[in-house]
């Protein structure tokens, strides 16, 4: 949605996702590929970091800071902490402590890089279902956004090869599912739901 309004939107991904169940490393890349392209994202990278090891480090913490100092975004997102993979839970603190250390002028990255402070830090769901602060309708881009999804076959096809997992029990539905009831919460089609750690500022309360 934000591309389609000239906005520049990118994608960083913290592991080569080396440990999926289903899938290989080099698949995996082609479908991000594939996914960003439906996406119409700026650009998109990968800090390969070890799947299943997604440590608060000084490390880490480094290598998510010159990421958000390099690209300067104003808005970041990160997955919503409360969520049945660990990892998931892991990538939000870790980019949460990113996000705040970056806007630090004092700290250290690995790159010498200024200091970039973002606006926003939101939080969107992977798993499971949770009252969201605010929903944003995207009737416009539903079907777009469930295209770019599905672009991760080895993760949803059930094939004689693949490993059940929470992801191939009608996991797209489930999305669908719950952009469908944040939607008419809000009164549109398709919504998607976000946390945010801090009251939002809103100009007026009419719209």
């Amino acid at each position: 949605m934000h591309a389609s309004q000239g906005y520049k939107v990118g994608i960083c991904d913290l592991t080569m996702a080396e440990l999926s169940s289903n899938g290989t490393v080099a698949l995996r890349q082609r479908e991000a590929a594939l996914a960003s392209e439906l996406l119409n994202v700026t650009e998109r990278l990968n800090v390969k970091l070890p799947d299943r090891g997604l440590t608060i480090s000084p490390e880490t913490i480094a290598t998510l800071v010159d990421v958000i100092r390099t690209y300067q975004p104003r808005v970041v997102f990160a997955p919503y902490f409360i969520d049945r993979h660990p990892d998931h839970g892991h990538c939000s603190k870790l980019v949460e402590e990113a996000v705040f250390s970056a806007g630090i002028h004092k700290f250290q990255g690995q790159q010498a890089l200024p200091s970039h402070k973002a606006e926003e830090l939101y939080f969107y769901f992977i798993n499971g279902f949770h009252t969201p602060d605010f929903c944003v309708d995207v009737t416009a881009v539903h079907e777009q956004k469930m295209c770019a999804l599905s672009a991760y076959k080895s993760q949803f096809a059930m094939t004689e090869k693949t490993v059940a997992t929470p992801l191939t029990s009608d996991y797209l539905e489930t999305v669908e599912s719950r952009d469908r009831l944040f939607g008419k919460e809000v009164g549109v089609r398709f919504a998607e739901g976000f946390k945010s750690k801090r009251p939002l500022r809103v100009k007026s309360v009419v719209r």
